[in-house]
């Protein structure tokens, strides 16, 4: 990913004596090769993160109680009012205040920086973990060592401000990645940004993926048919998802057309849905991987089972008997029937 670097600086954050404190870069970081493969490395470990959510900056119609003056810093920025050096600083002060105000002792550094990438600009904010170890000094002793752990970095969210400056109605200028369950990690984040997620691109996807199913049955389509159509869909899908662009309806809708002609087209479904009050799909969103798979994998757990095969296994090597409930595997994966032998003693 070729990127053009406008600026960049780390901020520390440190724990000592239970207290967790601040330590300022008084100047952005030299643009030279280390600084373009940390941020090489760093977008790419970002993109590449499965689950995402997609925000942007409050309003005084989400009525919050309480509101982060970043997007305030920001504009100032934008307007040429505040110094990018002064715009982090005051960015790292916040964090700090919402650490303190959780009680959170995170150590690590903020990463502010700008860059170009094709014909966006992006600002991002990234807090950046540390991993502890060990290394060789030059008296050939073992010392401690402590480095970034860049494959880690779970607080982080990206401005695309050339969509924030030309489009303000828009939804989800801001990217960022998502936690697990209970209290997100990224919500912490959010609430130091000054931003809410308003597009939850796991429902998005789960409304495709029934979507791409409804449409085949309804176009009375066979089985293998539907399974070509399935795989079409997750090719572009996942295509799209690797080079961080949105899946367009009406995209997917002529390579459906290219690969299985029908008497009415995927886009024209989609907008009967609108008409008959289902959950419509977006003109363009952005997918969650995990939920893509559905299309080409079927899988499930529950009571200490978990399974997981290929649509097309199905009246293959698998087979479902929906009376009985009962499901048949001909011929078990290699590495399961292994343990299988050594438990019951068989020889191979």
């Amino acid at each position: 990913m070729q990127l053009a670097i406008e600026n960049s600086i780390i901020h520390q954050f440190y724990s000592h004596d239970d207290q967790i404190g601040l330590r300022l870069a008084p100047e952005p970081l030299s643009d030279d090769e280390q600084l373009h493969e940390l941020l090489e490395e760093l977008t790419t470990v970002y993109t590449s993160k499965p689950a995402k959510g997609y925000a942007s900056f409050l309003t005084e119609a989400d009525e919050a109680e309480e509101v982060s003056d970043f997007p305030v810093l920001l504009k100032q920025w934008q307007a040429q009012e505040l110094e990018f050096v002064d715009l982090s600083q005051q960015a790292a002060k916040l964090l700090l205040q919402q650490l303190q105000n959780y009680q959170m002792l995170e150590a690590g550094f903020l990463l502010v920086t700008r860059y170009q990438h094709l014909t966006t600009d992006y600002l991002l904010v990234a807090f950046l973990p540390v991993k502890v170890g060990v290394t060789i000094n030059p008296n050939l002793a073992v010392d401690r060592s402590s480095q970034l752990d860049i494959s880690k970095v779970q607080l982080a969210a990206r401005i695309d401000l050339t969509e924030w400056q030309t489009d303000a109605e828009s939804q989800r200028y801001i990217s960022f990645i998502k936690g697990r369950a209970g209290r997100k990690v990224s919500d912490f984040f959010l609430d130091f940004l000054g931003c809410t997620e308003r597009l939850d691109a796991k429902s998005q996807t789960k409304r495709l993926v029934d979507a791409v199913t409804e449409f085949g049955k309804q176009a009375e389509l066979a089985p293998e048919q539907r399974q070509s159509l399935n795989a079409v869909a997750y090719e572009y899908c996942d295509q799209q998802w690797k080079q961080g662009e949105d899946v367009k309806v009406k995209d997917l809708s002529e390579h459906f057309s290219q690969a299985q002609p029908t008497e009415r087209s995927f886009e024209e479904f989609t907008q009967a849905l609108t008409q008959e009050d289902k959950p419509a799909l977006d003109e363009s969103f952005p997918t969650d991987r995990s939920t893509l798979r559905k299309l080409v994998k079927f899988q499930g757990q529950g009571g200490g089972v978990s399974v997981a095969f290929d649509h097309t296994q199905l009246g293959e090597r698998i087979e479902y008997d929906p009376e009985t409930d009962k499901l048949t595997i001909h011929g078990t994966p290699p590495n399961l029937r292994d343990q299988l032998r050594r438990y019951f003693g068989i020889d191979s």
